[in-house]
């Protein structure tokens, strides 16, 4: 099925906002994604519509339309809910997922160890994503799948948490623990080790929004965007 230009479009402008090619701040316009994109004014349209739709951007009254951030507080907020959608997945990988799709997690738990141990964070994101899409789609749940998804999507940085000193090591233990209850049969188990590994990563945001005053926890975040944790 082919592609249309406006999801074209609206992809690679959702990477640039994660990376932080576009900054938040940043000014969109129709006819300027137009000429760059080499598109009508339609799929232009549709992408920032599209933008606005997952909240990365927003439109102000003779601004037009800006990459918008999340406040300290959001974010925190998004976490507590992502806290149980990544939970319910795990559940439900545990409980669906067959035996070859169980042990096809062991080889993809050894990049995220070696990553861990070689304290690469890039790697580390990559086989962490990895890990986690495996359980979506083990799910067997698309609508769920999208939602995290979407969310993370939607998600601002403040800062990224593998950067903290030892957290790479703490989140590989903390998969561990899940693929050892995915792969025992544990749905409570699972649920709970997910909780406990979302919960750890978010924990650092909380600190961070606690420190913060009033004012300053309202304030959107203007830093790129991290790796899922």
């Amino acid at each position: 099925m082919r592609v249309k230009l406006g999801d074209q479009v609206l992809t690679q402008l959702r990477t640039e906002i994660q990376n932080g090619t576009l900054p938040v701040g940043a000014r969109l316009d129709e006819q300027s994604i137009a000429q760059r994109f080499q598109v009508s004014r339609t799929p232009a349209r549709e992408a920032l519509r599209g933008l606005a739709a997952l909240g990365l951007v927003q439109t102000l009254p003779r601004q037009g339309a800006i990459v918008r951030g999340l406040s300290a507080r959001e974010y925190v907020a998004m976490v507590e809910i992502l806290t149980e959608l990544e939970g319910l997945a795990a559940r439900l990988a545990t409980r669906r997922m067959t035996l070859a799709e169980r042990q096809a997690l062991t080889p993809v738990h050894a990049r995220v160890q070696d990553a861990a141990r070689r304290d690469d964070v890039q790697d580390y994101a990559k086989a962490n994503a990895d890990f986690h899409q495996a359980i979506y789609a083990g799910s067997r749940n698309e609508i769920l799948g999208r939602q995290i998804r979407d969310m993370r999507h939607r998600m601002g940085a403040l800062a990224n948490p593998f950067l903290r000193p030892g957290r790479l090591q703490q989140s590989c233990r903390e998969h561990a623990s899940v693929l050892a209850a995915i792969q025992a049969g544990d749905e409570a188990g699972a649920y709970a080790a997910m909780v406990e590994h979302i919960t750890a990563g978010g924990s650092i945001y909380a600190d961070l929004v606690a420190a913060m005053p009033a004012e300053l926890a309202a304030t959107p975040s203007r830093n790129p965007r991290p790796a899922a944790d």
